[in-house]
């Protein structure tokens, strides 16, 4: 079980839980998480991930930006908990990124079905990058969400994943950042990776 979090982030009257499964664990970090902080469940694992820092969340804000000036009938969300299948047990995730119709999340739930999902994006840290690259592709794939965005800053490039497949993507474009990233159906729109460039060369 992966938590990599410094000790003194949770309090220290999280109950005493031995013997308690994975899910009820993950319910108690969740609940138990400083604002800012983001626990996922990915492939049986639990992973503790601290709050972004500058660069990343300016990379996030243009991403968003630029959504809003294609298209203002979408919603974008970047604190979504999405519910997703699992090989064995379901996924919970909190992507950098949610695009989908505006009010699809109008609800009191903490999490909720990938099904109205357009786009899911995730900017990469040094400590996520991986789960971005791997085990984030194959849970997006098997929700059927049609176009996963890997903005891979250690990479200097941005990967369009689409048309789910199983537990992948039939179709993935690499782009450098910097130059224009289309973005296939059912967004259909081109994003300029200039400014995600700069913001992580700030």
């Amino acid at each position: 079980m992966a938590m990599p979090v410094p000790e003194d982030v949770f309090p220290e009257e999280l109950p005493d839980r031995e013997g308690a499964s994975v899910r009820e664990t993950f319910e108690l970090f969740s609940a138990a998480a400083p604002k800012g902080w983001r626990v996922e469940l990915i492939e049986g694992e639990i992973y503790v991930v601290p709050p972004a820092n500058g660069e990343h969340e300016e990379i996030v804000s243009e991403l968003t930006g630029q959504v809003r000036d294609h298209d203002k009938r979408l919603g974008r969300y970047t604190g979504i908990g999405l519910t997703l299948p699992g090989a064995t047990d379901p996924v919970r995730v909190i992507p950098d990124l949610v695009v989908a119709p505006r009010g699809s999340f109008d609800d009191p739930h903490a999490w909720h079905a990938p099904d109205p999902v357009l786009l899911v994006s995730e900017v990469t840290s040094a400590a996520t990058a991986g789960r971005d690259r791997l085990q984030k592709i194959r849970a997006y794939a098997r929700a059927g969400i049609p176009v996963y965005l890997l903005i891979d800053r250690e990479a200097d490039e941005a990967v369009v994943c689409s048309e789910p497949v199983g537990d992948d993507y039939a179709h993935k474009a690499t782009h450098k950042l910097g130059t224009a990233v289309p973005l296939p159906a059912p967004l259909g729109f081109t994003l300029d990776s200039a400014a995600f460039r700069g913001a992580a060369a700030e």
